[in-house]
């Protein structure tokens, strides 16, 4: 697809690819530039309090937990009282 170069640098994104891409007003697009060619890329930021979340320790957590579902080594309780028995505490 052809696009003008607009003044301020602005460039219109066909409407077919914005409804393909599901793109939105206020939506991030990452721009780079590699071997003389620019790439846009939709993407999503993550507020800063939440990275935690993201970081490559949380994640393979995350998925050993998936798996233990999975697997269906999980328990349930119907009251904490019910909890702490189960873990072999005294209700705290």
């Amino acid at each position: 697809m052809l696009v003008e170069l607009k003044q301020k640098s602005q460039v219109t994104i066909p409407s077919e690819l914005v409804k393909k891409l599901k793109l939105k007003p206020g939506d991030k697009l990452e721009v780079e530039e590699k071997d003389g060619c620019l790439i846009i890329t939709p993407v999503e930021v993550i507020p800063r309090a939440q990275m935690w979340f993201y970081s490559k320790e949380w994640q393979a957590d995350e998925q050993k937990v998936e798996q233990q579902i999975r697997e269906g080594r999980v328990k349930t309780a119907k009251s904490k009282e019910e909890l702490f028995k189960g873990l072999g505490l005294d209700e705290i």
